[in-house]
């Protein structure tokens, strides 16, 4: 019996509606069927000088996808830290030269 054979596929990205923006965190939300992830910003705000600073976050994209794109993202993206902490070294999540809000 003969193989199937396996025909390629060229892709064509089209990011002519792309739009760009940075996020230093990100919120999850789940249901049944689908993920949401909303990117945004962390920005601390002192409101008087006897109160603690409050953390605002402002939401800047909202991605939803289903579990399966949420497995293949998690996929992706484990592939690409372990690749960069090959090269570069450990990402440290607590550098103690963090700045602290005052």
């Amino acid at each position: 019996m003969a193989e199937p054979q396996q025909q390629q596929i060229q892709i064509r990205v089209d990011e002519s509606k792309m739009h760009t923006t940075y996020a230093n965190t990100i919120r999850t939300s789940t249901t049944m069927d689908e993920v949401v992830l909303d990117f945004g910003l962390n920005i601390p705000q002192q409101m008087s000088p006897n109160e603690p600073p409050i953390m605002a976050f402002g939401v800047g994209a909202r991605v939803v996808m289903n579990w399966a794109g949420a497995k293949r993202l998690a996929m992706s993206l484990g592939q690409a830290v372990q690749q960069y902490e090959q090269n570069v070294g450990e990402i440290d999540l607590n550098p103690p030269n963090r700045a602290k809000p005052r």
